[in-house]
């Protein structure tokens, strides 16, 4: 790890992280991921909406990645990355273990994690009868009761979108604060309810939800909860090097390009690091279309070179015989390099 200077490091290997490694693995670029082992989704028993893999596991999804990335050479190593900094022809990243690699270009997948509101029982939960998105889980609440833990006014949409799987919605409003009219009369219109008291506790019966206990002492039968947790970002390393950023509906994120190029020369963002709203498919994606770019930087490094050696061989003699000299070490070199 620490004797090469590779062609790129990635920081983390969720989907989006193992997604960038496949490929360019594939097209001969020395690549080390830098995994902590700790993918967002973990918590979850399944995923859903992921074409082919709807149901499948996500750790068994992050370990088919291993594999296919591997068998093509890539390297990974289970190792928290502490400290990124650049230096002269790329950058060194440094690990939990005191272990250091340097690269040409880093890629930095870490992602977030979600932060729950402070109710007793409902990170316990978290996963499995406590949920967040309407498309990964939605399907699967469909004609139950579903209670939407809202965070603010406009977490209120989420009860708008879980409409179509079920007519048993029960909005829990004391996180969100005072409700607009209109929202309230729009929602209600659809057939939602809300329940104004506080949340005190998430009641269980094994592993499954069964309700949400009130301040006043009642209970609400429920069968699942659509949480608001917020999103933060994992974003350390991105932060060491500068890189810009912006501001989103899920607060202050690292600015990327529609490739995940950051302000930072030589650092991409995928996945959630780039977009926290990133579902599984959409991670995956976001790493094959940085990996694609960045090998297209490295071509393009490539064949800069091999024109400047043509032009100067060029320039260098006026023979048939000083051109083809000059042709023939342009391609040693080239050859040598790979």
């Amino acid at each position: 790890m620490q004797n090469e200077h590779w062609d790129v490091i990635i920081i983390g290997g969720g989907v989006a992280g193992l997604s960038a490694a496949l490929i360019l693995a594939r097209a001969r670029r020395s690549v080390l991921v830098l995994d902590a082992h700790e993918p967002r989704n973990r918590f979850a028993p399944h995923m859903h909406g992921v074409l082919s893999r709807d149901g499948y596991s996500p750790l068994d999804l992050v370990a088919d990645g291993y594999r296919e990335v591997r068998a093509v050479d890539g390297v990974i190593e289970n190792a928290r990355v502490l400290r990124t900094r650049r230096i002269d022809g790329g950058f060194e990243v440094e690990t939990d273990t005191g272990a250091r690699a340097t690269a040409r270009r880093l890629i930095v997948a870490t992602g977030t994690r979600d932060r729950l509101p402070d109710i007793p029982g409902l990170a316990d939960a978290w996963g499995r009868g406590v949920v967040a998105c309407p498309y990964c889980d939605g399907y699967e609440a469909a004609g139950r009761a579903i209670g939407v833990l809202a965070g603010s006014v406009a977490g209120l949409h989420k009860a708008h979108m879980l409409r179509s799987y079920s007519a048993n919605i029960t909005v829990f409003t004391a996180l969100a604060g005072p409700i607009p009219e209109t929202d309230r009369l729009v929602l209600e219109e659809r057939g939602v309810r809300f329940e104004h008291c506080a949340v005190t506790h998430v009641v269980t019966d094994g592993d499954s939800v069964t309700g949400l206990g009130l301040a006043d002492g009642t209970t609400t039968p429920i069968d699942v909860v659509f949480a608001e947790p917020a999103p933060v970002a994992l974003d350390e390393p991105l932060r060491q090097l500068g890189a810009e950023r912006t501001e989103t509906p899920f607060g202050s994120w690292t600015a990327v390009d529609a490739f995940g190029r950051t302000s930072v020369e030589g650092v991409w963002a995928v996945g959630n690091s780039s977009s926290p709203a990133a579902l599984v498919p959409i991670a995956a994606g976001s790493g094959a279309t940085a990996a694609l770019a960045l090998n297209g930087e490295f071509v393009a490094v490539d064949v800069a070179a091999a024109t400047a050696r043509v032009d100067a061989a060029r320039a260098g003699g006026s023979s048939d015989a000083d051109r083809g000299l000059g042709d023939a070490t342009a391609f040693s070199l080239s050859a040598e390099r790979r």
